[in-house]
């Protein structure tokens, strides 16, 4: 069974009971949340669903749940010193971040994303012809894989990268063949198909990135991310770093505005 989970209005999941008491665990979700199956009426609280699962540290009464809103954290101001650089007005109530919890990111005990600026990625992919897109694409996928354990978007990408060596080494052989005036066109045909394989599988890993984004910026870390189905297709990669930047900016906001933080002078 799936369970949804409540907080403060805001509701989160699906997840599993597995999901929930690794959560718990992490703090994610705490025992004062609502919880709520796809066969149950109520809600009842998560320490009442996971009866004697709850560790004696999540046990403890809690403050009061603070999940952000379109009203909360809408003018941070300039932040300087943080990971990722300087950056101005970030709100986590901004449009696609309506759910962040600045509470579970500061204390987020997952590696940031790669944060090399889109820009940077754009110039970089077409000043080496692409190669360095695939190299960064395989950069986001282990670290996808990292805090999204059943992300499965990198062995599709490491697929699709050998197809094109493949092919380029195809490529080099013809070139060499017509040059040596021994060019045998049965034994070179099949490149076509390569291609197409090679692009079905780029496609796949990225839908299968999107999928892995969403669901770990919609649970552990709670962003509100949600993803174009358009951007994704055509422009994969550089899409995925843009928002990364965005998540980026949220978490080192987030730590500077934790009780205990050190501000930057």
């Amino acid at each position: 069974m799936h369970y949804q989970i409540s907080r403060n209005g805001q509701e989160y999941g699906p997840y599993t009971l597995e999901d929930l008491e690794r959560y718990l665990g992490t703090g994610n979700v705490l025992p004062t949340d609502l919880a709520k199956g796809e066969t149950m009426t109520e809600w009842v609280p998560v320490s009442t669903l996971l009866a004697g699962k709850v560790p004696p540290a999540a046990g403890a009464p809690a403050s009061e749940p603070f999940v952000g809103s379109a009203s909360t954290y809408t003018n941070v101001g300039t932040v300087t010193g943080a990971a990722g650089g300087g950056y101005s007005g970030f709100e986590y109530g901004a449009p696609g971040y309506g759910a962040a919890n600045p509470n579970v990111l500061a204390a987020s005990s997952y590696p940031d994303a790669p944060n090399l600026h889109w820009g940077l990625y754009l110039l970089f992919a077409v000043l080496t012809c692409g190669w360095f897109s695939k190299v960064f694409t395989v950069v986001q996928a282990v670290w996808m894989k990292k805090v999204q354990p059943n992300s499965i978007a990198l062995w599709f990408y490491i697929g699709a990268y050998v197809l094109a060596f493949i092919n380029a080494y195809r490529s080099r052989l013809i070139m060499i063949s017509i040059l040596s005036h021994h060019y045998d066109p049965f034994h070179t045909a099949g490149g076509g198909g390569l291609t197409l394989l090679y692009w079905a599988l780029i496609i796949a890993s990225r839908f299968m990135m999107k999928s892995s984004l969403e669901e770990h910026f919609n649970g552990p870390e709670p962003v509100g991310l949600r993803l174009s189905g358009v951007m994704t297709f055509f422009f994969g990669g550089v899409y995925f770093q843009a928002k990364l930047n965005e998540i980026n900016a949220v978490k080192a906001a987030a730590r500077y505005a934790a009780p205990g933080a050190v501000r930057p002078y």
